[in-house]
């Protein structure tokens, strides 16, 4: 970051710090935090102080909320469970506005060589979700090889419990990530779904 003085060179190093976020982008950033009124900048220091203080993760299902259980799991129906890897994954979902189920964040996907195994996931937690009144178990991972694998894995246990599992539908080309998915292809591939 050359030719900026020390203060704007850490922001712009706070910001590099954020995924998908380059030198220039920071520096975009950090120019923008400048130009701010004082008033501004204190509003985004609470909002970002208020998130890290008040949200945290739902006890039942792992997505993010500021009471726990979510108002996902306290409202909608149970019967029916959407693993995803993500909590991003919830929003791209939600974004329809169609499935009425509650969801399972993963945190993850299996992955031994990077040493992300069932211990790593939120797996054991799923499964002592299915001793309820769950009917359906919907795998919405990524269309990775790893997702591919995890998606195979938890079919494999849940039909052991008689359990129906379905796949969202391909529509989803492979090796895409789930939140970047556009909301006419991911509706299709929800309203597509198929049992494994």
């Amino acid at each position: 970051m050359a030719g900026y003085i020390e203060p704007i060179e850490k922001l712009i190093r706070q910001f590099c710090k954020l995924p998908g976020v380059g030198a220039k982008t920071a520096q975009r950033y950090a120019l923008t935090v400048l130009s701010m009124t004082e008033q501004e900048v204190n509003e985004f220091g609470r909002a970002i102080v208020l998130a890290k203080r008040e949200v945290k993760v739902c006890s039942v299902c792992g997505n993010y909320t500021d009471v726990d259980p979510c108002h996902i799991c306290a409202h909608r129906d149970n019967s029916i469970i959407c693993v995803v890897q993500e909590a991003k994954d919830v929003l791209a979902v939600e974004r329809l506005g169609e499935y009425k189920g509650v969801y399972h964040v993963l945190g993850g996907v299996l992955n031994p060589l990077k040493g992300v195994g069932r211990d790593q996931l939120r797996l054991g937690e799923l499964f002592a979700r299915l001793a309820g009144d769950v009917k359906e178990v919907i795998l919405a991972t990524d269309t990775s090889a790893e997702g591919e694998a995890t998606a195979t894995y938890i079919a494999r246990f849940v039909k052991q419990y008689g359990i129906k599992v379905t796949r969202l539908a391909q529509g989803i080309s492979i090796g895409s990530e789930l939140q970047y998915a556009d909301e006419v292809t991911l509706s299709r591939a929800f309203s597509n779904r198929k049992e494994m």
